[in-house]
């Protein structure tokens, strides 16, 4: 007599990792099979690749930042791009909106505008006869 129910498999060496919501920093890293001073670096040259922090403090990406590592490997193991053209490249395949560079004179004009009318709120404040 033959039993034609199948056992499950403990280990299948050629099942795919379950997709998950989240991945611990060195859990991507083992993923993507680069060492984490790499992934360090990336995190810091694509502005898109932004880790998360748990409460204690513990780096993670989710799944679309996994995905877009592993898609930098790829593109750099190419080799036929530059870093530019693998941040324009992501941001393309991915949806991104590129991050345009704020010009520092802007920035402190803007930043002298707000003060100077926070200013102007705070003694506006100061005048007003306190109620009781």
């Amino acid at each position: 007599m033959r039993n034609d129910t199948a056992e499950p498999k403990l280990f299948d060496k050629d099942a795919k990792p379950k997709a998950k919501l989240v991945y611990r920093f060195e859990e991507a890293a083992r993923l993507a099979k680069i060492d984490t001073e790499t992934l360090e670096s990336w995190e810091e040259e694509f502005p898109f690749l932004n880790s998360g922090r748990t409460g204690s403090g513990q780096k993670f990406f989710r799944q679309k930042d996994l995905d877009i590592i592993l898609r930098i490997k790829e593109l750099l193991a190419a080799r036929s791009l530059t870093i530019a053209g693998v941040k324009r490249r992501i941001e393309e395949e991915f949806g991104l909106v590129p991050s345009f560079p704020v010009h520092s004179e802007r920035l402190r004009k803007a930043l002298y505008s707000v003060r100077t009318e926070l200013q102007q709120v705070a003694s506006l404040l100061e005048k007003q006869p306190k109620k009781r």
